[in-house]
């Protein structure tokens, strides 16, 4: 679960990305946060993953207080989650395996479950057979694909992604789309910020929209 309680964020240059924003998002649920560029969207969920802080307001994420989270357990508090931003920002010189594989070794996990998890992420995004592949022998939609099994090889229990079709096509960014559904399906709680209104309203999921810094509409679509 997560929820916002009349949140804002101002940055030190006097701009304020966020005023008195307020919702809910139940566990398990799928949503998408929408708004012109610069609305606030980018800034909301990194106030969610504790990459930066609102300037008043609480925020709870499944029933912990961000506000109590102690700066050496912010790692920690993060585990929960997978980010995905709209450039997947894999290592070069890395392959798509070890790619996946970064946050499993990071937590420490031992080698035959690391195989064994990045084999199924790669498998369920459609890439296990390119496992031995550099980033730059993958098209952009792949290497999307990429940074989404990287995001998911821990299992979180919740997604953020930050335009993560907005460097594909359409035909591209639909198929995407239908993986975050599929992953929801299995009980993922995902919210995803996305400018392209006409995919994201061909889907039958919540869509709240932010103009200015405010949320103006939270359109029900389950």
């Amino acid at each position: 679960m997560i929820y916002l309680n009349h949140i804002s964020k101002r940055y030190p240059s006097g701009q304020e990305a966020l005023s008195q924003v307020s919702l809910k998002l139940s566990e398990g649920e799928m949503a998408f946060l929408t708004g012109h560029s610069g609305a606030g969207k980018s800034t909301l969920l990194k106030l969610i993953a504790l990459l930066e802080q609102p300037s008043a307001g609480d925020i709870l994420v499944n029933g912990c207080n961000l506000s109590c989270v102690k700066k050496n357990r912010v790692p920690h508090f993060r585990r929960q989650f997978g980010l995905i931003f709209q450039t997947p920002y894999l290592l070069s010189q890395q392959t798509i395996f070890e790619n996946v594989a970064i946050p499993l070794i990071i937590v420490g996990f031992r080698r035959a479950e690391i195989n064994s998890r990045v084999r199924a992420a790669l498998d369920k995004v459609g890439l296990l057979h390119k496992e031995k592949l550099f980033p730059e022998m993958l098209s952009s939609g792949e290497q999307q694909r990429v940074g989404i099994a990287r995001a998911i090889v821990s299992r979180p229990g919740i997604i953020l992604a930050d335009e993560p079709t907005g460097n594909l096509d359409p035909e591209l960014s639909k198929e995407i789309m239908d993986l975050f559904a599929q992953f929801n399906q299995l009980g993922t709680t995902i919210l995803i910020a996305s400018h392209d209104v006409n995919l994201i309203r061909e889907m039958p999921y919540r869509i709240l929209t932010l103009s200015e810094g405010r949320l103006i509409n939270d359109e029900g679509r389950a």
